[in-house]
């Protein structure tokens, strides 16, 4: 069954703060950042990076398969974003099949704002961008599709 942002987020932060705080983040608005990229790996070899970028900071990763083809595959997972990590950030990766030396990935993480404005959303999802590699096969570069 899957959860819908809002609610993964509401749980992880009960779990951070009890439960009222858990039903004040359902009430809270959302920073989300969305970052289309084209990577210069064969969809399997882009699978396998994104399961690992998401992997070094997150909840175990468990690749859904989306639709009944194999030309995608969905990745979700919860980080910590913010000052000191500890707001969480849900971040979902849709790796799409493309030429045969290059796939598609779009990235979407989205965290709870508060009263502080930490833009955990952007900030996640400019920093797992950056852990991909660019065009030119070199990590850290920006390239935006």
């Amino acid at each position: 069954m899957d959860q819908g942002e809002d609610q993964i987020l509401a749980d992880a932060l009960a779990a951070l703060g009890g439960r009222l705080t858990g039903f004040v983040a359902k009430l809270m608005r959302k920073n989300v950042d969305e970052i289309d990229l084209v990577v210069p790996l064969p969809f399997g070899d882009a699978v396998e990076r994104v399961v690992a970028v998401l992997g070094e900071g997150g909840q175990p990763v468990v690749p859904m398969r989306v639709g009944d083809d194999r030309d995608q595959e969905m990745m979700r997972v919860v980080v910590g974003g913010g000052l000191g990590g500890l707001n969480p950030v849900v971040v979902t990766v849709r790796v799409t099949r493309g030429t045969e030396d290059s796939s598609a990935v779009r990235l979407r993480a989205a965290a709870k704002e508060g009263l502080v404005k930490q833009r955990a959303g952007e900030k996640t999802a400019a920093r797992l961008a950056a852990l991909l590699p660019g065009p030119d096969g070199e990590f850290g570069t920006p390239h935006q599709k």
